[in-house]
């Protein structure tokens, strides 16, 4: 099976992402106190969209985007965030990044909520609100190439893919497993239509909330 791991941008150079790094961290931490607090810990952190679609437990919506079901759903998400965000992140400095980011996860899981408001599934992940970082960085530097790892099996090599073709790819996976789940009210697993809300908020929205010189340039 062939997948492809994004590790940086390779086009062009940022300042330090503070902003991106510290939510590296929270994740982090937030993932060491459900190793620690169990599974209880867990869903009641977690988006139960029946629960949110009642006006219950609303501040889920924000703690949701910093907890993780497993290892391999953290660190696929954080590769992800670091691979897209210091670029984004320095084109809109950091207090509008981080705004920008907590509100495109919260839109995110809002279209999963929607989608199937009387799930008691646990809803969790980063991933609608990196999705959001993906949407900005393809209409904001459509044209760079992202370091990337390609794996092949046992098959492992270091290429460059243009973000429009990778980013515009993992979209329309999204988009298609979205459709393809629609109704399933019950459905666990990968959150696919928050990953399209969230892209589609980011691709739509980064414009304004970019710093005003990188706005008219």
């Amino acid at each position: 099976m062939a997948a492809v791991v994004p590790l940086s941008d390779a086009s062009r150079p940022a300042r330090f992402p503070v902003v991106t790094a510290l939510i590296v961290v929270a994740n982090a931490v937030c993932f060491a106190l459900e190793l620690a607090g169990g599974e209880a810990f867990a869903v009641h952190w977690s988006v139960i969209p029946a629960q949110i679609f009642g006006g219950h437990h609303l501040v889920t919506l924000l703690t949701a985007m910093y907890m993780h079901g497993s290892w391999s759903h953290i660190i696929g998400n954080m590769l992800f965030l670091w691979a897209f965000g210091p670029a984004v992140e320095d084109a809109m400095r950091p207090i509008g990044y981080f705004i920008f980011y907590t509100l495109g996860g919260i839109v995110g899981m809002l279209c999963q909520i929607v989608m199937s408001p009387d799930s008691t599934v646990p809803c969790l992940g980063a991933s609608a609100a990196i999705a959001t970082v993906m949407g900005a960085f393809l209409v904001t530097y459509p044209t760079d190439r992202i370091k990337s790892l390609l794996l092949l099996g046992w098959f492992v090599r270091v290429t460059f893919i243009p973000a429009a073709l990778l980013i515009g790819v993992w979209f329309l996976i999204q988009l298609v497993n979205a459709g393809s789940i629609v109704g399933d009210q019950q459905s666990g697993g990968v959150a696919y239509v928050a990953h399209v809300g969230g892209g589609i908020f980011g691709a739509v929205f980064a414009r304004f909330f970019e710093a005003p010189r990188r706005r008219f340039q």
